[in-house]
Parts: C-alpha cells; structure tokens; sequence
C-alpha cells in the first residue's frame, strides 16, 4: 500500500467507520474488521483512549473493531482492500 493510500486510511478512520479487509498474519484467516479512530465513534463505545499520532510511513495500524469492542491492530502489508461506510 503506497503512502497517500495509507494517507487516505488514517483520514477515513477518523472521519468514521471504515470495513478493512486484511489476512491474519497468525492463521492466514481473511478477516473483514469493520472499524474506527472517529472520536465520536469513540465516544459513543465508551473508549476513553484516543489515537492521534497513526503514520502514514508505519505498516501497523490500530483501530477500534465495532464487531469484537476492542482495540485491534493489522499490518498494512496484509490489507486486500478498505471502504468508507
């Protein structure tokens, strides 16, 4: 995944909720995550933490799982395709 489509990730996340597909890196399982960093989003699942500081240049990305209520983290290398909902 180039920079500016990390780029457009990161802004996606934190404007709202975004389904990311990637494979697990332990299991190989495709795993379909829909997910935020959207404070209000945040909010209205009572997380206190928010992320600010997601890089671009990183390849691990951590985002809230709606579907599992709790932090969870994929590789960028692993991603097969994202969408805004």
């Amino acid at each position: 995944m180039q920079t500016t489509e990390k780029s457009n990730l990161i802004k996606a996340l934190k404007e709202g909720t975004v389904v990311v597909t990637f494979e697990k890196i332990d299991t190989k399982e495709i795993r379909v995550m829909p997910c935020t960093l959207n404070p209000d989003l945040l909010i209205e699942n009572n997380v206190k933490i928010k992320i600010n500081n997601l890089s671009a240049d990183s390849d691990h990305f951590v985002a809230w799982a709606l579907d599992k209520q709790a932090w969870r983290s994929f590789r960028l290398s692993t991603v097969i395709s994202w969408e805004k909902k």
